[in-house]
């Protein structure tokens, strides 16, 4: 539910093939006056770009790409997840593998020559729990800059039929940040 409300006023813009799964882009980003209120004095978030890449088959999210562009001397972060290997488990679909890629890139006095840091993790679940006694609810309240909304979820379209140019990027960038910042 949280992944479909951060892509609810996405824009399609396009397809692409992914770990052999036709999949459809939807982009989402943050609006000015979100990013504005990230400035801390010593860092500026100029840019926060989300791409969602979903089967054309099942739906499910098959990778997510996170983007920061970050003015500290300047640092842009690429997150790239793949998920991978969904189950049932009492009625949910869930990702039971993935990978996730970071990608740093600082740039300090000299543009044309960035600093590069790279970061890689494969992840598996083995097993899969629901009401476990003894854990508190605490232990899985999200980070307070995630907003949970209230409203019924609506199916982005993709279809060649349903143009998407029409959607205004401001309202887009305006729904990311409350839904997702």
């Amino acid at each position: 539910m949280a992944i479909a409300s951060l892509f609810i006023t996405a824009r399609c813009i396009g397809e692409k093939r992914i770990d052999e799964e036709d999949c459809f882009v939807l982009k989402v980003a943050a609006d000015q006056p979100t990013l504005s209120s990230r400035r801390d004095g010593t860092a500026d978030v100029i840019s926060h770009v989300l791409f969602g890449y979903f089967s054309q088959k099942t739906g499910l999210l098959i990778r997510l790409e996170d983007t920061h562009l970050t003015r500290i001397v300047f640092w842009e972060t690429f997150i790239e997840s793949s998920l991978r290997d969904y189950r049932i488990v009492d009625g949910l679909t869930l990702a039971h593998s993935g990978h996730s890629v970071v990608t740093l890139l600082g740039f300090e006095k000299d543009v044309t020559s960035p600093t590069k840091m790279k970061m890689e993790e494969t992840w598996n679940i083995e097993e899969v729990a629901f009401n476990v006694p003894g854990l508190a609810w605490e232990f899985f309240i999200p980070p307070s800059d995630v907003h949970h909304t209230t409203s019924s979820i609506k199916e982005p379209s993709c279809s060649p039929l349903h143009d998407n140019s029409d959607n205004d990027d401001d309202d887009n960038e305006k729904a990311f940040s409350e839904n997702m910042l």
